[in-house]
């Protein structure tokens, strides 16, 4: 495997380092989240849902390799596909997701104690 990417690494690991760091950065932003209001509350668990639903699909997505089919992209398409799994995820979680949001922004309150 040629060292493709900006950090000598595969394009795949490059756009897998990313993602992981941007997850890892919405996870820090969740922890210290404190609000009094539902709408934010809303907002935060619905982004929660979508980061869990990118980090279930990412596996299923990892054995397509890139180059097959008719539109094959290459080191392209390798980098970007992390990318679209996660607007995956925002789109399940903004359609209803699998009720993860709905627990999330119920244990938010509670633990704000906002009614």
């Amino acid at each position: 495997m040629a060292a493709d990417g900006i950090s000598g690494l595969p394009a795949t690991a490059d756009a897998n380092l990313a993602l992981d760091r941007q997850q890892a950065k919405q996870m820090a932003q969740m922890r210290a989240f404190k609000t009094a209001d539902p709408k934010e509350a809303d907002r935060v668990s619905r982004d929660f849902e979508a980061m869990f639903l990118s980090s279930m699909m990412q596996p299923m997505f990892e054995t397509l390799k890139p180059g097959k089919g008719l539109f094959g992209g290459g080191n392209a398409e390798a980098t970007f596909q992390a990318m679209l799994v996660d607007e995956y995820g925002k789109v399940m979680a903004k359609a209803g997701g699998v009720g993860i949001a709905a627990m999330v922004r119920q244990q938010i309150l509670q633990t704000q104690e906002v009614r």
